[in-house]
């Protein structure tokens, strides 16, 4: 994969090596620190077997965000392959400087050369200011409606 310059921010692969950066960087922005949900992540996502997009920005060579997605084919009774954008993380202090953008636009790069056409993310109700970037890229809410069921033991 050839990195996507935009003015200072630079997107690349991501490494083994940033799992470190990504923990730091999810920390800052979610306050806790969740080292074995990356850990796990990165490996599924670095792994050789699937379709998966791992990305990483860097500004002035210091690590500012980060992206992992995948490629479903047929998932939910869709016929058409759809792409799921798992997890986006951009340093607060990198905030503003196009870091996500280039993410998203690196992304979008690759999944247009798979002949994916469909990107899907989920995003908290109250995280109003990832809501405001997801609609200022272009999402828009999905035409369904996604249920949750707490699974109890039987008495």
């Amino acid at each position: 994969m050839e990195s996507l310059e935009q003015e200072s921010v630079r997107i690349r692969g991501l490494l083994p090596s940033d799992l470190d950066r990504v923990i730091r960087v999810d920390e800052r922005i979610t306050g806790r620190p969740r080292g074995e949900y990356f850990r796990l992540k990165l490996d599924q996502n670095l792994a050789e077997t699937g379709v998966k997009v791992s990305l990483a920005a860097e500004v002035d060579r210091i690590f500012a965000g980060f992206l992992l997605a995948r490629v479903y084919y047929g998932e939910f009774g869709m016929p058409e392959p759809v792409a799921v954008l798992d997890t986006i993380g951009v340093d607060p202090d990198f905030r503003g400087q196009g870091v996500g953008e280039g993410l998203m636009k690196q992304l979008g790069m690759q999944l247009v050369g798979l002949r994916v056409s469909r990107l899907q993310t989920e995003v908290d109700w109250d995280q109003s200011e990832l809501l405001v970037f997801f609609k200022k890229t272009g999402f828009r809410p999905a035409p369904r409606l996604c249920l949750d069921l707490e699974v109890q033991a039987a008495p």
